[in-house]
């Protein structure tokens, strides 16, 4: 049987306070890795927030934490190169994944942080959720494809997270939900609820924190 892949419902109380006791607390910037034995040691609970280039990633880390400029904006795709761990409080990881897609940078620069992005994805046993944004004005893409593919080979779970519906109309808004469904039903390692996040408005921010919260 398919899943369906309805969006999140805003969770319950309980939730919700655990979500915000989580990110209440001490949340910094730990290291940016540029190769695989520049990890952290795997001691505590790891998610990820990966997406295209210019997908809002740093705009949601920020909102997510409540601190505006803990993981850096810019409109130059592709500024991210390498892997940047955060701590919060003293139980999680959290992971911002270079963007993947095109960036204005040289050939080989892109190619040697898709490899490090990739060999992080299969080889890391502490991760628990990969965050995959995707920008609701366009739905999944093949490149948002591929990394679910690497995602099912490498059986890591992933749930799927569109930013800025603030921005799309709501008909453009539900066509590009279908065609991420149709997308998302091909891959099994696909969690099956949405996220509808916008980090400008708020939306989605809550719930977000209290899906990390109940990650064991």
């Amino acid at each position: 049987m398919e899943l369906q892949f309805g969006t999140a419902e805003r969770p319950d109380d309980a939730g919700l306070a655990a979500g915000r006791a989580l990110f209440n607390g001490e949340t910094d910037f730990l290291k940016g890795v540029v190769a695989m034995d520049g990890l952290p040691p795997a001691d505590r609970i790891e998610f990820c927030m990966a997406g295209r280039s210019n997908v809002g990633k740093s705009s949601l880390i920020n909102a997510l934490t409540g601190r505006k400029a803990l993981a850096r904006t810019s409109n130059t795709p592709g500024r991210t190169q390498e892997i940047n761990f955060f701590t919060i409080a003293d139980t999680h990881y959290m992971v911002d994944l270079p963007g993947y897609g095109f960036a204005k940078a040289p050939v080989a620069v892109v190619a040697k942080w898709q490899e490090l992005l990739k060999a992080y994805l299969a080889g890391r046993q502490t991760l628990r959720r990969v965050f995959l944004l995707i920008d609701s004005r366009h739905g999944a893409k093949a490149v948002d494809e591929e990394i679910m593919s690497l995602l099912d080979r490498a059986a890591v779970p992933f749930q799927t997270v569109l930013t800025k519906i603030d921005k799309p109309r709501k008909s453009e808004l539900d066509a590009s939900l279908e065609r991420t469904r149709a997308v998302l039903a091909k891959h099994p390692t696909a969690y099956p609820e949405i996220v509808l996040t916008s980090s400008e408005k708020g939306d989605g921010v809550e719930t977000l924190r209290a899906i990390v919260a109940g990650l064991v």
